[in-house]
């Protein structure tokens, strides 16, 4: 077998592995999603204030490309649900100030933006990548989650959101 052979095998058992894998969160969909009190751009965010409204939950670092796909999208939620009771918290976890704000001046958020520099609310919820999302329902549980960011994560969320923004 030659080398390019070789590396071919490779990255498709190294492609296999990556689809199969799934992470494993601290947090278990069905049960509440822990609260956190964290320094916003604007105020302090605390989760069990949104209480009562379906919670988009994002976490985001400047140096992920996918959260620079993520955001334009997530705005286009927050514009389309907002009026149903639906809000987006982004959570940073950029240990240097500069880095996030570079990054907000090239994808602007139209949502809330929490500040985790020490990555305590990071490591609570059990996230090992960028970005990493919960959807959390009117009762403070957590409906959905996922790592990532694609067309998949993307028409999964907003179907679970939908339902749990119809009216019952």
């Amino acid at each position: 077998m030659n080398t390019r052979t070789t590396l071919k095998h490779y990255l498709l058992v190294f492609g296999l592995m990556c689809s199969l894998y799934s992470p494993s969160f601290a947090v278990e969909t069905g049960k509440r999603a822990p609260d956190f009190t964290l320094p916003g751009i604007s105020s302090p965010i605390q989760l069990n204030a949104y209480k009562g409204k379906v919670v988009y939950l994002d976490f985001w670092a400047s140096w992920c490309a996918p959260c620079k796909q993520s955001f334009p999208w997530m705005n286009s939620l927050q514009a389309k649900y907002g009026e149903q009771n639906f809000k987006i918290i982004a959570i940073n976890v950029d240990t240097n100030p500069e880095d996030w704000k570079k990054f907000l001046e090239t994808v602007p958020a139209q949502f809330d933006i929490a500040l985790d520099p020490k990555n305590l609310t990071l490591k609570q919820y059990g996230v090992v990548g960028m970005p990493t999302s919960f959807i959390i329902d009117r009762n403070g549980k957590i409906k959905a989650q996922h790592a990532g960011f694609n067309e998949l994560t993307r028409e999964e969320s907003e179907k679970t959101l939908r339902s749990l923004l119809e009216p019952k």
